[in-house]
C-alpha cells in the first residue's frame, strides 16, 4: 500500500469540509412544502407537507361497512400471514344484543405491535374482507415500547357521515345474505347509505341518527 493510498480515503471528507451545511427542521417545519396541508398523514398538527404515493406502505387501519359495522370477522389469517408475527387476533361471535359485524364472528382482540412489524402488506393481501388496508401515516415513532403496540380503538376507521357506533343491528339487511346484496356497486362508503336513501331501500326516523331498511317498522 502507498502512501497515497492511505489518504485515498479522505478524499471525501475533503470535499464535503467547506460545503455549505443543510438541516431539515423536522416536524417542526415539515417537509418541503407543494401548497397542501398534512392533513392526510393524519397526525403532527398543522405543518405543511408533501403528499405520499397513494399505495405507499403506512399505519393499518381496519375498515368499517356503510352502516358503521366493522369489517373485520376475526378469521386471523393477517396473522398467519404475517412474517414478523407482529399481530395478534382474537375472534368473538355477534350476539342479537352485541353485534360489532355483519357475520357470525368479528375481531374482538386486535392488535399490532409496531416494534416488529416492517409493513411489507402481506397480511393486508390476506384479509378476505378487506377489513385490513394500509394508510399514508409514516410517523410511528415514540417514546416508550409500550406506545407503538396499536390496539384496536386505535387501529379502527373514524366514523363517516351515516355511520353508527357499534354494537348495533345490521342496517342495510335483516340477515347476512341481503346484507351483502344490498350493497350498491360503488365502493365509495360515503356514498353508500345516500345511495340506499335514493332508492328507497333506507329511511331515516325523525329526530333520530338512525338508518333503517325499508322492510322494517
Amino acid at each position: 500500500m502507498g502512501f497515497l493510498d492511505q489518504w485515498a480515503g479522505f478524499g471525501v471528507t475533503f470535499r464535503t469540509m467547506f460545503r455549505k451545511t443543510f438541516t431539515e427542521k423536522y416536524p417542526e417545519k415539515g417537509w418541503e412544502s407543494n401548497g397542501q396541508k398534512g392533513s392526510q398523514l393524519g397526525s403532527g398538527g398543522g405543518d405543511r407537507a408533501k403528499p405520499l404515493a397513494p399505495r405507499f406502505h403506512g399505519r393499518h387501519q381496519l375498515n368499517r361497512w356503510p352502516d358503521g359495522l366493522e369489517k373485520c370477522v376475526g378469521c386471523e389469517l393477517c396473522a398467519w400471514a404475517c412474517p414478523a408475527d407482529a399481530i395478534y387476533v382474537e375472534g368473538a361471535s355477534n350476539t342479537d344484543d352485541e353485534r360489532f359485524s355483519p357475520g357470525e364472528r368479528y375481531g374482538r382482540v386486535y392488535q399490532i405491535n409496531y416494534l416488529r412489524c416492517i409493513l411489507c402488506g402481506l397480511c393486508i393481501e390476506a384479509c378476505p374482507t378487506r377489513a385490513l388496508t394500509m394508510t399514508n401515516e409514516f410517523r410511528l415513532a415514540d417514546d416508550n415500547r409500550a406506545d407503538l403496540i396499536y390496539d384496536k380503538d386505535r387501529l379502527l376507521a373514524p366514523l363517516l357521515p351515516g355511520m353508527e357506533q357499534p354494537p348495533h343491528e345490521r342496517r342495510l339487511g335483516n340477515t347476512e345474505k341481503e346484507y351483502f346484496q344490498g350493497l350498491p356497486p360503488s365502493n365509495d362508503i360515503a356514498d353508500t347509505l345516500s345511495y340506499r336513501e335514493e332508492t328507497g331501500q333506507v329511511k331515516h326516523e325523525a329526530g333520530t341518527g338512525g338508518a333503517h331498511t325499508g322492510g322494517e317498522q
